[in-house]
């Protein structure tokens, strides 16, 4: 279960079947980024492709009848519209034509019938139709959110395309698994039941998969869960490297924007974050905040060291030497420069801001009941004038959320400091659109969800703050608990129902492979989880995907929808 090596799998069957020769890669605007995250461009270059267009953008080049055209985009109506357009005039001398998702077999006799000067070669279906952050993370940068109206029902792009996505990373996995979903979330019961359809329908492509599950010890498991189950995660600030940079610059795609960062250099104000180009970020993306520091000066050491031995360039063999190290030199080089500048702007950012200080109030109301402490430190962060505002939002969402029913409650309080400190009135009905977003999923059950998660908490802290080492890091995604129970076969169905029966009526199961999908976002806190307990785990394989992946901001723009 290595979600890169799936989609690398694909570009380079892609590439190699189309032979030898110079070739351009027509794409669209998501297959554009699923390529981008798993090869560099300088990457695709070594495997002659020379030319890389967008298929919306075509009508504008060109014709380039010497090149093979790769063509790799999804199956959607627009995309194959603009296909049979591009037929009817072509521009390239041969075309190899791939599909990120099952194709209907009406399309592809359209494809045929347009083909009137035979340019096109071959039309396959691979199967990467998702974004692959990382060898055990996914996601469908669904971006305009998932849910609708006040009843929180699905978006029926968002729906469509998660089930679209959910099929493909099982197909490009070879998975064909039981489905199970979070019973409270009538989302997730409609994404399991497209799943489910989807994969009837498909019962070909899935035999294979079939019949290794059938040859299994214990069957896979695709368990959807909902964002509203668990909005605490999104509300806090991160300490892992990964985590930091999304929550304070915000990745995207593996991109980071820095050009508004004072002083930067031309070629810094957009930088790569990226496990399979970067090892020191491979090494160091689950890292917390204190390590980073020590590991990057390490780095630096290493960098003097090589910049040192470069200097002695006395004789021919010297500059032989010189010449054959400086590629790996010039990699280093924009590595420490990256990476210093990167540390550098986080350390601004939570010193200038007060992060720490904000971060452990955040802690404490997620992780402890101590009503009259968190209202002191909430209205004393609220006061302060290093604090952001949207940290002073968080603040008081998480205030809202934990002790918004309490008999002592501030919160009227604090939404008028709020509006003091300059936060309009259209952010401040984002605090209550948080509680009906969080309720909304137990809006027909009479007893009170906060109360519930009240308890749980209680339980948290009984069992699991005893010697908590960093104050800053209490916080444990319920997401990392959830998985540790279906490892020892302890997922209540009760509360994670099957689509059939048969299967609940079996006996308790221990899947070895583990694929969750999250309905409405999953953060990279929750991903570093996912990272330790692939590793703590025996056995037990685990990928984590979802529609997008949040930091706060975005977190806003969910639920305001």
């Amino acid at each position: 279960m290595h979600l890169t090596e799936a989609t690398k799998h694909y570009i380079n069957h892609m590439v190699e079947e189309t032979g030898v020769g110079m070739k351009c890669l027509l794409m669209d605007k998501e297959t554009t980024s699923i390529i981008s995250m798993a090869y560099s461009q300088t990457e695709m270059l070594e495997k002659e492709v020379y030319l890389f267009e967008r298929i919306d953008r075509l009508s504008s080049c060109d014709p380039m009848r010497y090149l093979k055209c790769i063509v790799f985009i999804r199956p959607i109506r627009e995309n194959i519209d603009l296909l049979l357009r591009e037929m009817k005039h072509p521009k390239f001398g041969q075309y190899h034509i791939y599909f990120s998702n099952i194709i209907s077999n009406s399309d592809i006799m359209k494809l045929a019938e347009s083909d009137e000067k035979e340019c096109i070669r071959d039309v396959q279906e691979f199967y990467a139709d998702y974004i692959s952050v990382s060898p055990t993370l996914f996601n469908l940068n669904i971006s305009d959110g998932c849910y609708r109206g006040g009843n929180r029902s699905w978006d029926p792009f968002a729906l469509q395309r998660s089930v679209e996505g959910i099929i493909s990373v099982l197909l490009s996995l070879q998975k064909y698994p039981k489905i199970r979903y979070l019973g409270t979330s009538d989302m997730c019961r409609k994404l399991a039941e497209g799943v489910n359809h989807k994969m009837n329908k498909e019962h070909s492509l899935f035999s294979e998969a079939s019949q290794q599950w059938t040859n299994d010890a214990s069957s896979p498991l695709l368990l959807i869960l909902d964002r509203r189950s668990d909005p605490f995660t999104p509300l806090l600030n991160q300490w892992t490297y990964q985590a930091m940079l999304h929550e304070l610059l915000t990745i995207n795609n593996n991109r980071i924007n820095l050009s508004n960062v004072q002083g930067v250099s031309k070629e810094m104000r957009e930088v790569i974050v990226s496990a399979e180009h970067d090892d020191f970020y491979a090494k160091n993306m689950f890292k917390n905040f204190g390590e980073i520091g020590v590991n990057i000066k390490v780095l630096m050491e290493d960098f003097q060291a090589q910049t040192k031995n470069q200097k002695k360039v006395e004789t021919i063999s010297d500059m032989k030497d010189f010449l054959e190290q400086y590629p790996q030199f010039k990699k280093m080089s924009g590595t420490v420069s990256k990476h210093v500048l990167l540390i550098s702007e986080l350390s601004r950012l939570v010193s200038t801001h007060n992060l720490m200080d904000v971060s452990e109030a955040e802690q404490e109301m997620a992780c402890q009941l101590e009503h009259s402490r968190s209202v002191k430190k909430v209205r004393q962060l609220l006061s302060d004038s290093r604090v952001r505002n949207i940290d002073r939002l968080r603040l008081v969402m998480l205030y809202a959320l934990r002790f918004g029913k309490h008999s002592s409650s501030e919160l009227q309080e604090f939404k008028r400091i709020l509006r003091q400190k300059g936060i309009s009135d259209e952010q401040l009905k984002s605090i209550q659109n948080l509680v009906n977003f969080y309720e909304s999923m137990n809006q027909n059950q009479t007893a009170d969800l906060l109360a519930t998660v009240n308890e749980v908490f209680k339980k948290k802290i009984i069992k699991g703050l005893k010697g908590v080492e960093n104050i800053y890091t209490q916080h444990e995604p319920p997401l990392a608990e959830l998985i540790r129970d279906i490892s020892k076969g302890r997922l209540k169905y009760s509360s994670y129902p099957s689509l059939t029966e048969e299967i609940q009526s079996q006996n308790i199961e221990k899947p070895n492979d583990i694929i969750i999908f999250q309905i409405g976002g999953t953060t990279y806190e929750e991903a570093s989880h996912i990272d330790m307990l692939n590793r703590s785990l025996p056995g037990i394989r685990i990928i984590l995907g979802s529609t997008c992946i949040h930091n706060f901001a975005s977190f806003l723009d969910e639920f305001d929808h």
